[in-house]
């Protein structure tokens, strides 16, 4: 079992010096406050799906782990068919030195896929339904000083009253997949903040805040106080009131001059919220805010505080190889940290809310959020399904809404596909209760827009509508895509393109991708319900690197260069592992990302990165294809993506001449140049010079050859140590001539005899025993086992006895 652990430092809040109503400025330090201290580690983990605690209680077969934890890390992408869909526990000794009998107690779960059941000290504390939203367990009445024995009980099975659907496109990983803190408040305490921006403009805004305090009966001057910071920490604005209803309303006007939340300049203001009694702070709060505007122009382009953005979008699904969704904070900020640096503007949370990590990265980053439902396929339910999923809205909307990066609560994903219920893709009963949930969403958040994507029925429903344009993969030629944009640019009124792209097998290139022309219907662009009886793309592509940055390249052509047009987002931001697809040339992993599941980009990202990002880079087109081969005097194109405004390309030392970046041409802005390869090692050198004179620059070195290989008639293996101790073992398809065969894709498997243990179960380039070649070539890590005994290796497929490698390990 591999462990995850992360290391937290309890904290605590210390509130010295606040202004009362009263006018006095006094400090304190009070025991009685609000802790959060994230309790992840030491807990004990047991594989057993019994209903009873006091079964679990007693067996014996628990293990250690930390969390987040998911049972799913890697059986969901072995070899095997299937992944577990069931329960297991969880247990920790939960030390608690004194109790404060003026406070009370909870756990909070940031997620825990997908039914959680809490105990505590032998009784049920409570539990929830649903595994991409955070949820709080009141333990006050159940512990005692000393040590507490907290059991979880979480379930994965399959539930078909419970979305997403399991013929969703992803996994549903069972296990406590996020954060778990223990929360200390005092009786008085605020229970939920609203933050809302009525008016915003580049003169001045407005900022509501809108508090729940709990238990405010037989309790007298209680008050709230709120201060409003800028981004540079200076105090712009503070009302203090007393509380004396529930709930508390407070609105700070006329806000002069405010410093806009935008894509580039994502300024965050603080507000503090302070509970006192009789001038004794109880409790306290603090949010982030940001002042922004935001409109879809019907028919037409988005607007962000009076400027037009052109939404720059890709997806993210909550995963990482080795670890599935119990991924940790410096993961999840990795990722966004990466999507930003390609130069992203906006991202879509698929297919359900997110890591509150993710969120707080989109405010801090200039993100711009779609949050979705995990409605995604499955169809309408019965009345039960319909409880559960307008209770996941709700959370969504309220745990989420002070985010200022979300602009967009989507209400679910190809809802009507597949259904899991009789007569579930009845159109006018899932139309009732679309309209239902989109009324729920204005309801609880008017200033946000609704969305869903590829159910068409529905689209009038809600405010931005995304049809399914997959121009060059499920359908047609990706040439067709202006035609496609064109047409539904004036279908719908608030139109955006979610969803487009297609799988690229790292390494695997050609001189010649296959397009499809003359085999695929050219014009279409819509994907077939039934991909299976349409020719396209996915079917008969060779999957290379470069068609992807071909159909990504077109697709950028066309929407950076169309002035009416909202914008896309491309699918997906990494590879992500799913049960639907156990044939892919890496099994059970959907290829359609910019990087490979551990976040190494791919050719195709650095095709987005010199559309969007403002970094100068310069990537020559391809550092994974440096084994060519073709005629002697046979010119190749090279194709160079960068964003300077001139590059030159050097071969062998010698310029092949400057070109200046055009963003009207294709392919690659016009940074293409004919290069006639010399036998064996060339040497390829870019040079990308800025407006301001800087300079950048790539260089790859490509072994070209002027014979083609013959037929593959067996594999080769070799080894080479790695910087971090393992060693990378890679196959190559050889012909008689001991050529490598370039043409060769088959898949081979893997197998460490003795010695270590391969880095299976991965799903990446290098992280799976069973993998398709790209270029006659696959690779996969192997970690040796610490002593000085040789690793021993097979490789071996259908075709081809297995070849054997012995390698000393140093």
């Amino acid at each position: 079992m591999r462990k995850r652990s992360r290391s937290y430092t309890s904290f605590f809040v210390f509130i010295f010096v606040f202004q009362c109503c009263l006018g006095t400025i006094f400090a304190q330090t009070n025991m009685d406050m609000r802790t959060k201290t994230n309790i992840n580690t030491n807990w004990l983990y047991l594989e057993n799906n019994t209903s009873e605690l006091s079964k679990a209680q007693k067996n014996a077969d628990w293990t250690p782990i930390n969390l987040p934890h998911s049972w799913n890390s890697e059986d969901a992408t072995d070899l095997n068919p299937g992944y577990r869909r069931d329960a297991s526990w969880y247990q920790k000794k939960l030390s608690i030195a004194k109790i404060n009998p003026k406070q009370q107690y909870f756990l909070y779960f940031e997620g825990s896929n997908i039914t959680t059941k809490v105990y505590v000290n032998g009784r049920e504390a409570g539990t929830h339904i649903g595994g991409y939203t955070g949820f709080t367990i009141d333990i006050t009445n159940l512990i005692k000083e000393g040590s507490n024995d907290i059991f979880v009980r979480v379930d994965n099975s399959y539930d078909i009253e419970i979305i997403p659907s399991q013929k969703s496109d992803f996994f549903i990983y069972g296990g406590i997949t996020r954060d778990v803190w223990l929360l200390t408040k005092y009786k008085n305490h605020i229970a939920n903040l609203k933050i809302t921006t009525p008016q915003v403009s580049a003169k001045k805004a407005s900022l509501n805040i809108l508090a729940s305090v709990i238990n405010i009966d037989n309790v007298k001057d209680l008050s709230l106080n709120v201060t409003l910071k800028n981004p540079k920490g200076k105090k712009i604005a503070e009302k203090t009131v007393a509380v004396s209803g529930k709930t508390v309303d407070i609105t700070f006007e006329n806000i002069q001059n405010p410093v806009l939340w935008d894509t580039e300049n994502p300024n965050l203001y603080t507000v503090t919220t302070i509970l006192s009694e009789k001038n004794q702070i109880k409790d306290s709060i603090n949010e982030k805010a940001g002042f922004r505007w935001f409109e879809f122009k019907d028919h037409g382009p988005f607007y962000l505080n009076g400027k037009r953005l052109l939404l720059r979008g890709t997806h993210r699904h909550e995963e990482q190889a080795g670890v599935g969704a119990a991924m940790s904070n410096a993961q999840h900020r990795a990722d966004m940290e990466l999507i930003k640096n390609m130069g992203a503007n906006f991202v879509r949370l698929a297919h359900y809310p997110q890591d509150p990590e993710i969120y707080k990265a989109c405010d801090e980053l200039g993100l711009l959020v779609w949050d979705e439902l995990p409605w995604c396929r499955g169809g309408i339910g019965d009345e039960l399904w319909k409880t559960n999923t307008k209770n996941m809205l709700e959370e969504m909307i309220t745990q989420n809404y002070n985010h200022p990066s979300i602009i967009i609560w989507s209400l679910g994903n190809e809802m009507n596909w597949l259904p899991d219920f009789p007569d579930g893709d009845n159109t006018e009963k899932t139309n009732v209760f679309l309209t239902e949930l989109n009324d729920i969403a204005h309801k609880l958040d008017p200033t946000r827009k609704t969305a869903i994507r590829k159910y068409y029925e529905g689209s009038h429903i809600v405010d931005v509508f995304s049809p399914s344009i997959w121009s060059g993969w499920y359908s047609g030629s990706y040439k067709s895509y202006q035609k496609a944009i064109d047409v539904y640019k004036k279908e719908y009124k608030h139109f955006i393109h979610a969803e487009y792209g297609g799988d690229s097998h790292v390494g695997r290139h050609s001189e010649n991708p296959v397009t499809g022309e003359g085999v695929i219907k050219a014009e279409g662009w819509e994907e077939a319900i039934v991909q299976t009886k349409v020719a396209n793309i996915a079917q008969i592509g060779d999957w290379s690197e470069n068609y992807i940055v071909d159909l990504f390249d077109w697709h950028l052509h066309v929407s950076e260069n169309d002035p009416a047009f909202v914008g896309n987002i491309q699918w997906a931001f990494k590879d992500f592992a799913t049960p639907l697809r156990p044939e892919d040339d890496i099994p059970y992993m959907n290829q359609k990302g910019l990087a490979d599941r551990n976040g190494n980009p791919k050719d195709a990202f650095y095709v987005f990165k010199s559309y969007w990002s403002k970094e100068p880079f310069t990537y020559i087109e391809s550092h994974t294809w440096t084994d060519r081969q073709g005629p002697e005097n046979t010119p190749r194109t090279i194709s160079v993506f960068s964003n300077c405004a001139k590059v030159t390309l050097f071969h062998q030392g010698k310029s092949l001449g400057e070109k200046q970046r055009n963003l009207s041409l294709y392919p690659a802005n016009g940074l293409t140049w004919d290069v006639n390869f010399f036998k064996g090692e060339n040497t390829l050198i870019a040079i990308g010079k800025t407006q301001n004179g800087k300079t950048v620059s790539d260089t790859i070195k490509v072994n070209y050859r002027f014979n083609k290989n013959d037929t593959a008639v067996s594999l080769k293996l070799s080894s080479e140590k790695m910087k971090n101790g393992h060693y990378l073992v890679t196959a190559i398809a050889i012909d008689n001539n001991n050529l490598r065969c370039l043409d060769y894709e088959e898949s081979v498997y893997f197998q460490c005899l003795k010695g270590g243990k391969t880095m299976k179960n991965q799903g990446t380039p290098t992280g799976s025993e069973s993998i398709k070649m790209a270029n006659g070539k696959a690779s996969i890590e192997v970690i040796p086992n610490g002593s000085n005994t040789p690793i021993e290796m097979t490789v071996l497929n259908q075709s081809f006895k297995g070849e054997y490698l012995k390698i000393p390990v140093y």
